[in-house]
């Protein structure tokens, strides 16, 4: 029996060890290789003791100030898709948690529905109407599609959350004199704040590294720093790879260490309403 479990606990740590490698090899083979001279970057066999240089972030810097015009719109526009999701989820979380109907219970489904459909589907259709609305390339146009995109899975989020504060709690702040507005604002908000950060954390995840919606829908005012990646690829000089693996690691390095901060929450998220009773 010992050493039935030694081997499953050697079989779990192996398994772990496994996913851990095959997360964090492409992060570290991209930051790596930012700092490595250009000739090393692909050598075979692979060179893991160099010098290290700046070189290339110096050439990033030189060569493609659009990536950081690009860095300064992601930042615009996760924000702002962030707080409307914030904002919308939270509202509508604490309607579906404190009310109850045949046509709230109906919707839940489709929310979920509607976060499983792919987003080119309704990507396609939008182009027309965003041009006529005369939105395209600005960066109202993406916040408010990235938070549109988040708000069914942040609603069913926050509505888990919102579930667990009892009602109770309601009840005495109406006696005192609160109304929803107050209820929601001082009760419900600081006690779902783990929720509420949890939202956060996918969103954010997801507005910063977008490309098929910026793709379709900026061209230049609001084009995000995923945007000029891909344009450093296609670039008619060739790829300089080391300048490439600078910019990816320049992109990926904020949204990294916000997750990181953040862990406890994302993982909140992913466990919400596990164990309610």
């Amino acid at each position: 029996m010992r050493a039935r479990r030694m081997a499953i606990g050697a079989g779990k740590t192996a398994a772990v060890i496994a996913i851990l490698v095959w997360s964090l090899f492409p992060i570290a083979f991209i930051v790596m290789s930012s700092f490595k001279p250009g000739q090393d970057i692909f050598s075979v066999p692979p060179k893991f003791v160099f010098e290290p240089t700046l070189r290339h972030y110096v050439n990033l810097w030189a060569s493609w100030q659009t990536f950081f015009q690009g860095l300064l719109n992601s930042t615009v526009i996760t924000a702002g898709a962030t707080a409307l999701a914030v904002v919308s989820s939270t509202f509508a979380g604490y309607v579906y948690s404190r009310n109850s109907s045949r046509f709230l219970d109906a919707s839940v489904l489709f929310l979920i529905v509607v976060r499983l459909i792919p987003p080119i589907v309704v990507t396609l259709p939008l182009f027309p109407i965003v041009n006529a609305l005369r939105i395209n390339d600005t960066h109202f146009v993406l916040a408010v599609l990235y938070a549109t995109f988040f708000v069914s899975l942040g609603t069913v989020l926050m509505r888990t959350f919102i579930d667990q504060i009892p009602r109770e709690l309601d009840e005495a702040a109406k006696i005192d004199g609160a109304g929803r507005y107050a209820i929601l604002r001082r009760v419900i908000v600081p006690l779902a704040a783990p929720g509420i950060l949890a939202v956060a954390v996918f969103v954010v995840v997801f507005a910063w590294n977008e490309y098929l919606f910026a793709f379709i829908f900026t061209s230049t005012n609001a084009k995000t720093a995923p945007l000029v990646i891909s344009e450093m690829i296609g670039s008619i000089d060739g790829v300089d790879w080391g300048v490439l693996f600078a910019a990816s690691t320049v992109q990926l390095l904020p949204v990294l260490l916000f997750v990181v901060l953040m862990n406890r929450y994302l993982v909140a998220g992913l466990t919400a309403g596990a164990t309610k009773g």
